[in-house]
C-alpha cells in the first residue's frame, strides 16, 4: 500500500498520542451511573435525579442514578471507591459519607479523602426540626420550646429518626439533644424516604430532616416545621425561625451538602467537564429556581474548592461527634 508523505506524517501524529488521551476525549461512549448512597425519595436522591438528566442531555449518554442503600452511606460510597476511575461511575456524596462518618465510625471501608476524585459540590441545604402535624396536636407542641418541655417530660419515650447513623440528619438530632439536656431514642433508617413514610405515619416523632425532601409535605400541612438548622433562616421558609433563635441555643447549626465525586484516578479532563457541564445545569434558570424553592442552594464549584470543603468539614464534624459522644462500631 503506497501512502503520501501527508498521510505518513497524519499517521505518525495518532500514533504519538496516547492511547488514555484517546479515550479520555471519546468519554463518554457508554451511560454513566450516579450511586446515590441512600433509598430514594430523600434529598440525595432528589439532586441526583435533577442534574441526571441535565448531564445526558450535554454528554449525549444516559446519566442513571442506582440507589445503594445502608451504613449511613457507607455501603454507596464504598461501592464507588472501589471502582475503576474511568468516569462511568459516579458518586453523590454528602456532608454523611465525606465529612462526618471518618470521625463517626471506627472502621471506615473507604477514605474518604484519598479514594476519591471530587467534581463539584451540588448543593447546600439546611436540615429542618419537623414534626407529624397530628402528633403534634396529640402532644401539644407548637414551637421548639414546647418539644424541649415534652421530651424532658418523657425522657427515652420519645423517637428520633434519621436517614441513617453518621448522617446530619442523625448528628443534627444528636447536637440538639446534647445542647437541650433531652435524651430520645434514635432509630436509624436506610434514608430519608422510609424515615419520613414513618413520621408521617404516627410511627416516629420528630426528625431534623434536609429542607428539600420536608418541603413538599409542610406545603402541605402534613408537617409541622419548628426550626430550621442553618446559621440563618432558610429563604424557602422565611417564617419558621433557626433552631439557635428558637431554643435560645447560640450557635447551634448543622447543615448538609452533597455533592459529586469520582473513583480516584479519574482523568482530570473527564472531572474538569463533569464540573463544567453539572455548573451549567445548576445555573439554568429552571433548575436553580426549582431547587431554590425546595430550600436547597445550587452551587457548582471547582474540584479544589470542593476538596478544601470536603477537608474542612472533616475537621469540623470530628469536633462535634466527639461533643455529642456519638459513635457507630
Amino acid at each position: 500500500m503506497h501512502l503520501s508523505r501527508r498521510s505518513l506524517v497524519a499517521l505518525a501524529a495518532a500514533l504519538a498520542v496516547p492511547a488514555t488521551a484517546l479515550a479520555q476525549g471519546a468519554w463518554p461512549t457508554k451511560p454513566v451511573r450516579i450511586v446515590v448512597p441512600f433509598a430514594p425519595g430523600g434529598t440525595t436522591d432528589i439532586l441526583a435525579r435533577t442534574i441526571a438528566p441535565e448531564l445526558t442531555k450535554a454528554f449525549g449518554q444516559s446519566f442513571v442514578v442506582e440507589n445503594r442503600a445502608g451504613a449511613g452511606g457507607n455501603i454507596g460510597a464504598e461501592v464507588v471507591a472501589k471502582s475503576p476511575g474511568d468516569g462511568y461511575t459516579l458518586l453523590m456524596g454528602t456532608v454523611g459519607t465525606h465529612g462526618i462518618n471518618k470521625s463517626l465510625y471506627s472502621k471506615l471501608p473507604y477514605d474518604p479523602q484519598k479514594d476519591f476524585a471530587p467534581v463539584t459540590l451540588v448543593a447546600g441545604v439546611p436540615n429542618v426540626m419537623v414534626m407529624s402535624t397530628k402528633r403534634a396536636q396529640e402532644l401539644g407542641v407548637n414551637s421548639v420550646a414546647d418539644f424541649i418541655r415534652a421530651a424532658k417530660a418523657r425522657p427515652g419515650r420519645l423517637n428520633m429518626a434519621s436517614s441513617g447513623n453518621g448522617t446530619s440528619i442523625h448528628l443534627a438530632g444528636e447536637l440538639f439533644k446534647s445542647r437541650t439536656g433531652i435524651f430520645m431514642t434514635h432509630i436509624p433508617y436506610r434514608g430519608s424516604g422510609p424515615a419520613m413514610t414513618d413520621l408521617l405515619a404516627g410511627n416516629m416523632d420528630v426528625m431534623f430532616d434536609n429542607l428539600p425532601s420536608a418541603m413538599a409535605h409542610i406545603q402541605a400541612g402534613n408537617l409541622k416545621a419548628f426550626a430550621v438548622t442553618s446559621a440563618v433562616r432558610s429563604a424557602a421558609l422565611p417564617d419558621v425561625p433557626t433552631v439557635a433563635e428558637a431554643g435560645k441555643l447560640p450557635g447551634f447549626e448543622a447543615s448538609s451538602w452533597f455533592g459529586l465525586l469520582a473513583p480516584a484516578g479519574t482523568p482530570a479532563d473527564v472531572v474538569s467537564r463533569l464540573q463544567q457541564e453539572t455548573a451549567k445545569a445548576l445555573n439554568a434558570p429552571a433548575v436553580k429556581e426549582r431547587l431554590l424553592a425546595q430550600g436547597a442552594i445550587p452551587s457548582g464549584n471547582t474540584p479544589a474548592e470542593f476538596a478544601a470543603l470536603i477537608d474542612a468539614e472533616i475537621k469540623k464534624w470530628e469536633a462535634v461527634v466527639k461533643a455529642s459522644g456519638a459513635k457507630v462500631d
